[in-house]
């Protein structure tokens, strides 16, 4: 199949042989739905315009497009990585981004919502694909990470002197100072706020789950966030600082890997969403981490899944996520098989990247194919509410109307 002139086509008829009503998990047969510009104009309209461009999908099935709510597209571990920060600039930091950016979109990763990146580069990359200059996702930015001077979001083991980093970097104590950091973030375009809620695997303090923000602090983030319209996702390993986020009324818990009765039920009660970031504990390269950061992730990944078997077990929200760039970009899909092999059916599953990251997001224009909802839209052969695998192999892309695969 070749879509040489969909780009320039206003209106769109696409056909393929199923298509999922996500809120339902049934299929309908045979649909045809017409794409007008950047949205899905109707379902199986009784007339269709002549002048329409036919895409005709064969035996596909239909799904919306997935979002991944942690990404990090202008990184990826690999030899040296660690030393990026004083090799690297902003303009090595957007091309890796650009790079990812579009594999993430041929995985089927329609949105996604990147919680880091220095210098602005996930900013800089989001307005790139929106002007049609490169090709990814839309992306919803984090710009820098905000955290303690040492924590898991500032830049540490180098000398004195050496990258020094302030609020303006995310690197912020005391209410006054991460009252600045947020601001400066959402001055330079950060559309959701990340903040290290607690300690960290891929960082060098001493333990993976120690409280780092301070309970006012992180009321300060979510406050002032709140004041703009945005919301706040806290990287949070550790029970403490996991219970001290979800008070503090951020939106989402990154990790969550240390989960105890107590915060499941903080979690349901308070709304909050869990990004589990699970397939990570299989692939992660633990020969390419220096000794102290190895330990760490040797004691914390594997009571990350057990965790996520109780917050799924309880009924917590589950937002899809996967830390992808600390494992290769465009493998994102990977993560819905740990899911279900935690428990979660495979439409909860796949519910998880479209519904309730939708939700997550603060957004309704997104999740499901429906009239009045953006075009984005993804194919796959076979039925992945009877394996899930099959969403690791999407076939066909199309974002905001356009078609990108194949």
């Amino acid at each position: 199949m070749i879509f040489t002139n969909v780009y320039a086509q206003k209106q769109i008829i696409l056909k393929a042989a199923r298509m999922l009503d996500i809120r339902t998990g049934k299929w309908q047969n045979h649909p045809t739905l017409l794409i007008k510009e950047d949205r899905i104009e109707a379902i199986n309209p009784s007339s269709l315009p002549k002048d329409a461009k036919v895409v005709d999908l064969g035996n596909l099935s239909l799904l919306p497009g997935f979002i991944d709510l942690h990404t990090h597209l202008t990184y990826d571990i690999g030899p040296g990585w660690t030393m990026r920060p004083v090799k690297e600039g902003a303009a090595d930091e957007a091309l890796r981004g650009a790079y990812n950016a579009r594999k993430t979109l041929m995985a089927g990763f329609t949105t996604v919502r990147n919680v880091g990146a220095g210098h602005f580069a996930d900013v800089a990359l989001m307005h790139a694909i929106d002007k049609g200059l490169a090709v990814g996702p839309h992306i919803f930015p984090a710009g820098h990470a905000i955290g303690i001077t040492g924590g898991h979001c500032d830049i540490t083991g180098f000398a004195p002197g050496i990258l020094e980093t302030g609020p303006e970097q995310g690197v912020a104590d005391g209410p006054a100072a991460v009252l600045r950091a947020v601001r400066y973030q959402i001055k330079h375009g950060a559309k959701v706020i990340k903040i290290c809620a607690t300690a960290g695997v891929l960082s060098f303090e001493s333990s993976v789950g120690a409280q780092q923000m301070s309970d006012e602090e992180m009321r300060t983030v979510v406050e002032e966030a709140r004041r703009h319209g945005l919301r706040v996702a806290a990287h949070a390993h550790g029970t403490q600082g996991i219970i001290a986020a979800i008070k503090a009324g951020v939106t989402s818990i990154e990790h969550g890997s240390i989960l105890n009765d107590e915060a499941i039920q903080l979690m349901k009660q308070k709304g909050t969403y869990l990004v589990p970031t699970s397939y990570l504990a299989d692939v992660i390269r633990l020969d390419l981490l220096p000794p102290p950061v190895r330990k760490k992730a040797e004691y914390v990944l594997p009571i990350m899944r057990k965790s996520l078997r109780k917050a799924i077990q309880a009924g917590v929200k589950i937002a899809f996520g996967t830390d992808a760039g600390v494992y290769p970009h465009g493998d994102n899909a990977k993560e819905f098989a740990v899911y279900v092999k935690l428990g979660m059916s495979p439409l909860k599953a796949i519910q998880s990247a479209t519904l309730v990251a939708s939700e997550c997001l603060g957004v309704d224009d997104r999740g499901a194919l429906e009239p009045g909802k953006l075009a984005d839209i993804i194919g796959v052969e076979g039925d992945p509410l009877k394996n899930i695998q099959i969403l690791q192999d999407v076939k066909f892309v199309m974002k905001s109307g356009k078609v990108f695969k194949p």
